[in-house]
């Protein structure tokens, strides 16, 4: 099983507008799993906190293995919502490892 996990921040400069963009990227992430047949699991949080250092949005996922996680990021679905939240973020990071 290998564990997708990817951070963003945001663009926004006020707390509601970061409010709102990440339940749009949350809802956007999340309307894959049914698209998708390689995501095992996906969840999406918010920083509760909204602390200044830490990233806005979290993305988790589960994928069988290295093979469905890459035919997930190579997916036109995947590769669609992908593009609209790239114009919403200042920085993103990402780590893929074994579970």
């Amino acid at each position: 099983m290998i564990r997708h996990i990817v951070t963003f921040t945001l663009l926004a400069d006020t707390d509601a507008l970061r409010h709102t963009q990440a339940a749009w990227i949350a809802a956007q992430l999340e309307s894959l799993v049914p698209l998708i047949p390689e995501i095992v699991a996906l969840s999406v949080y918010p920083d509760v906190q909204q602390t200044p250092a830490n990233a806005d949005v979290v993305l988790v996922s589960d994928f069988a293995d290295h093979a469905a996680l890459d035919r997930y990021q190579s997916h036109p679905d995947h590769v669609r919502v992908s593009a609209g939240i790239r114009e919403l973020v200042a920085s993103r990071a990402a780590i893929d490892f074994a579970l």
